[in-house]
């Protein structure tokens, strides 16, 4: 039932009046959840940051073992404000991540807890800037990225899952959600196999990957290009990265509206619910711990890369 959370959740998005209170506000009265946010300011306006916590059966904030996940909805905006009416493609990442803690929120209400806990995040922004980007604009934001990783990118996340919406390039031709290889302290790993199984299930076609170079793992502000941001948690957490990117066929603005597909990030929802779901049953992990270590030991530590580096 992804899709009807999906669709309730990106009609509350599609207002200008949106705000982190009213995406609090559906999480009141489950036992099992908390929700919060905070207003920031920054130098082109302001934002409300959302943290959603799902507590787990076996979960360490419960004292138990099990490994908690990380779902960072990741955007500049959900609207741009007066310079364009309407729900914007950028903020399809949010609507995934909200609409996965609401789900996930419904779901420990009718029995169904997973065992670790599950913090979601991201920001909500109806008034976002625009800004030049190659080979379509991308949505700019109230705040910079450090702004953002410090409020969505926490050390309690074990493994982090980072939705955006990746439509603003030439890389695809494909409608729907890809993946990325693992990224963790600087390297860029293998693909998971388990998620790849994973998307086969949630999607019943082919998997879609995406490669990742080292310009999109590096910080934003170092004047070199990056695909978006989709994989800037990586540069804020030692904790395995992998982007589930929201994808279209063709090269589509960020600011651009009437460009969401509710059964896209659907996709993207159902196929991170799963995730979530045997991740925190301890069924795999994100990287090859003993490949990762042989790296290191092999050829150094990479985490300059999550640096702004030195001129």
């Amino acid at each position: 039932m992804s899709l009807k959370y999906t669709m309730e959740v990106m009609e509350l998005l599609d207002d200008a009046n949106v705000n982190g209170k009213r995406i609090t506000d559906l999480f009141k009265g489950n036992e099992n959840c908390e929700a919060s946010y905070e207003s920031v300011k920054g130098e082109q306006g302001s934002t409300d940051f959302v943290q959603i916590v799902i507590k787990g059966t076996n979960g360490k904030l419960s004292g138990g073992q099990a490994p908690s996940l990380g779902i960072v909805g990741r955007l500049g905006g959900l609207g741009a404000r007066p310079n364009r009416i309407g729900f914007v493609s950028d903020g399809d990442g949010a609507a995934a991540a909200i609409t996965i803690a609401l789900k996930l929120a419904r779901m420990s209400q009718k029995g169904d807890r997973l065992p670790g806990d599950i913090y979601v995040t991201t920001h909500v922004c109806p008034t976002a800037p625009t800004q030049p980007h190659e080979p379509v604009d991308f949505m700019g934001s109230p705040v910079d990225i450090l702004t953002m990783n410090k409020y969505e990118v926490f050390p309690q996340m074990d493994a982090v899952l980072s939705i955006d919406t990746t439509k603003g390039n030439k890389v695809f031709n494909h409608r729907g959600i890809a993946i990325s290889p693992t990224v963790k302290s600087g390297y860029i790993l293998k693909f998971n196999s388990d998620l790849i199984r994973i998307m086969e299930t949630t999607t019943g076609e082919l998997p879609v990957t995406f490669s990742v170079t080292t310009q999109d793992i590096t910080p934003y502000g170092n004047d070199v290009y990056h695909i978006n941001s989709i994989l800037q948690p990586a540069v804020a957490t030692d904790a395995p990265v992998i982007g589930i990117a929201i994808t279209s066929k063709t090269a589509v603005p960020g600011s651009g509206t009437g460009a969401s597909h509710e059964v896209d990030v659907a996709q993207a929802v159902r196929f991170s619910i799963e995730v979530a779901k045997e991740y925190t049953q301890s069924k795999f992990e994100f990287y090859d711990t003993d490949e990762f270590n042989r790296l290191e030991k092999l050829y150094g530590s990479m985490k300059h890369l999550q640096t702004l580096g030195s001129v």
